[in-house]
């Protein structure tokens, strides 16, 4: 029994849920998501919570439910309140600057890295050197995250590189004569 999919999905208010056949579609505040269930899901929708129905029998659709009840769960959780991936640049003279939907990036290299932000997600910059990828689409705002992490990701030694507000990364120790 998939202990992900039993758990309902609680609908917060002015979240619109619009069902028709294997498509969905999921309307909030912050924007419209769409997601295409495999067959073998149903959705049984009550007053505020959302519940995955499948066929109990095939292990396939277990794993669907699943899925399917994940995906939809950040779905309706961006449309309400979006995602945030905070970014910090460490090095010296590592900065960002935003243009509209242009992130110029100086990250030490002889010109500035330029990278275009795509539809759906916005970059706020509190200072030069913290940057904020919001969206209400997960992938998308993780996907924009990691593509500006891989300009310059950081390295083991002094930790210079753009990363994730959160992440860990392992030091080493210099050669020793």
């Amino acid at each position: 029994m998939s202990r992900v999919a039993n758990a309902p999905i609680n609908l917060p208010t002015g979240v619109d849920i619009n069902i028709n056949g294997n498509s969905m579609v999921v309307k909030g505040k912050l924007g419209e998501l769409t997601f295409s269930l495999h067959e073998s899901i149903k959705l049984d929708i009550d007053q505020q919570q959302i519940k995955i129905l499948w066929d109990h029998n095939s292990k396939n659709s277990k794993a669907f439910a699943g899925t399917a009840r994940a995906s939809i769960n950040n779905m309706v959780h961006g449309v309400s309140e979006g995602f945030v991936k905070k970014m910090l640049l460490v090095g010296v003279g590592y900065r960002a600057q935003v243009k509209g939907d242009l992130l110029t990036l100086s990250l030490g290299y002889s010109n500035p890295v330029e990278y275009t932000v795509p539809d759906g997600v916005t970059v706020e910059l509190p200072t030069q050197t913290e940057l904020h990828v919001k969206g209400s689409d997960k992938q998308k705002v993780g996907q924009v995250a990691s593509e500006i992490r891989s300009f310059r990701p950081p390295e083991p030694y002094k930790g210079k590189g753009v990363r994730i507000a959160d992440e860990y990364v392992a030091r080493k120790e210099a050669k020793k004569k």
